[in-house]
């Protein structure tokens, strides 16, 4: 199969070349290529380049399910069946994907949530009053570069601080990620949102990420060109908002370009961070390669390149104690993980022996 034999709808939705070398071509004979635009609490919005339809997956796909990450995700590419004159449609195989946008599941689960597939790049929000936070963005930053998403940071609520002020903001933040594109802009300025929007390819998905209470879904209905999100205020108390977004959605803008809404985080915590914070602690990382040994945990080592840098002011005392956090809550969570997999693998099998152990007492 080749790309002149894909819809232009498809690709409209943001399917290429990479994605149709992952399929099996045989599939397609009785099979649809979809992406899904919203996944719902027991059901799925697919849309196959005619419109969404309601879809649900498989019971095969269902019960072989080992972690979220095998079932289908907003931005996903899926194969389905349609039914009822294209009304309804069944989801059998979830198509490679090119990155995935993982985290911790908030609170003491031991688990993570799949917040979406396929974006291309991540526009984390942060507001310049309340919500500007330099180791609250340096936890997005490992988020996206573990998932292989290119960032652009946007600071909202650029109306409410002087320019000079603002701009002290920003070299901050490229102070420790020299190379970021950084965007400052105000949902109350139509200039700046036309700024902010011409940073939005046709063809490309974008994934808006951040706290709530930034001006996400604000920034989405102006977008769009009208209010077509629900949007709360911000609690004068605590500069804290409630979740407006409560289901993750991928939203068509007129220019062409994809966002994928997602609810704010409160809780942001990671499970593997090796990519991730090779790429946001660049320096640090680079200085962890000349330590004198191997199995350096960079807290009381001699011949510690990183705690030299920190005792010679090289490096912040606030970015090291970030990067050791970063590191030691990926590792408490991927090891509680595995162990919980273990067990929940373990519980599985003596199910299934009691199963067929009943089964040959008949």
């Amino acid at each position: 199969m080749h790309m002149e034999n894909v819809s232009r709808y498809l690709e409209q939705l943001g399917f290429n070349k990479w994605f149709l070398d992952k399929l099996d071509p045989t599939k397609l004979m009785d099979h649809q290529i979809a992406r899904v635009t919203t996944v719902n609490k027991d059901s799925y919005t697919i849309d196959n380049g005619r419109g969404g339809v309601l879809a649900e997956v498989t019971g095969k796909l269902m019960f072989s399910a080992d972690s979220p990450l095998d079932f289908p995700a907003t931005g996903d590419w899926v194969l389905a069946q349609y039914f009822d004159n294209d009304a309804f449609a069944i989801i059998s195989e979830v198509v490679p994907r090119k990155s995935v946008l993982t985290r911790k599941a908030s609170g003491q689960k031991i688990d993570f949530q799949l917040i979406a597939a396929n974006i291309d790049i991540g526009l984390i929000v942060q507001s310049l009053d309340h919500d500007y936070n330099l180791r609250r963005l340096e936890r997005y930053m490992v988020m996206v570069n573990q998932s292989h998403i290119e960032p652009v940071v946007l600071l909202s609520k650029s109306d409410l601080l002087p320019v000079a002020e603002i701009e002290e903001k920003v070299d901050a933040i490229h102070a420790l990620i020299p190379d970021l594109r950084v965007l400052p802009f105000s949902n109350q300025d139509h200039t700046a949102r036309q700024q902010v929007k011409a940073l939005l390819a046709p063809g490309r998905t974008y994934c808006l990420l951040g706290s709530s209470g930034v001006g996400k879904s604000t920034l989405i209905n102006n977008l769009l060109d009208g209010v077509q999100l629900r949007t709360q205020e911000v609690r004068a108390k605590d500069g804290k908002g409630r979740h407006t977004t409560t289901r993750r959605q991928l939203i068509k803008l007129d220019n062409g370009a994809m966002i994928i809404d997602t609810p704010g985080m409160r809780e942001l915590g990671n499970f593997v961070v090796g990519k991730g914070i090779h790429g946001t602690f660049d320096e640090i990382s680079a200085l962890a390669n000349q330590c004198r040994y191997n199995d350096c945990s960079h807290t009381q080592e001699q011949g510690c390149a990183i705690l030299a840098a920190l005792e010679d002011e090289i490096i912040s005392r606030e970015r090291y104690s970030n990067y050791m956090k970063l590191n030691r809550e990926a590792a408490f969570y991927e090891m509680s993980y595995l162990e919980k997999k273990r067990k929940d693998k373990k519980f599985g099998k003596m199910v299934k022996s009691v199963l067929k152990a009943k089964k040959y007492r008949r």
